[in-house]
């Protein structure tokens, strides 16, 4: 029952779960986002943004399925080209980010904890 896996591991197949997962959020908001700016406005800088970070998540499902330092890079730029732009317009909404920084930490220090579990 506890025989341990084969092959790629038991961390490794988190992590290529987690970020796939990740990324197909991205998508979904990203996309949601590009849909609503026949709406709503966005400006340009963050329409632009947008554009380049759905095509950079459409595109890692092909090219970064092997790399996860990819993968991770693309969810961080992806993350990064929806939220800091908001943010600087915006300050105000730096609070409930930070907020949620605390289920974030969580969930980190559960992955760290599962990653040294079989070692």
């Amino acid at each position: 029952m506890n025989t341990p896996a084969s092959g790629y591991g038991r961390w490794g197949r988190v992590e290529f779960y987690t970020s796939f997962f990740l990324l197909a959020v991205l998508a979904t908001v990203i996309g949601m986002r590009l849909g609503f700016d026949g709406v709503w406005r966005m400006p340009v800088l963050d329409l632009d943004l947008s554009v380049v970070a759905m095509a950079l998540v459409l595109a890692s499902f092909w090219f970064a399925r092997r790399s996860r330092r990819w993968r991770l890079a693309i969810i961080a730029f992806a993350s990064a080209t929806q939220l800091v732009p908001m943010v600087v317009r915006e300050p105000v909404l730096l609070v409930p980010l930070l907020g949620a920084l605390i289920p974030v930490g969580i969930l980190a220090g559960c992955l760290v904890a599962l990653s040294k579990k079989g070692t």
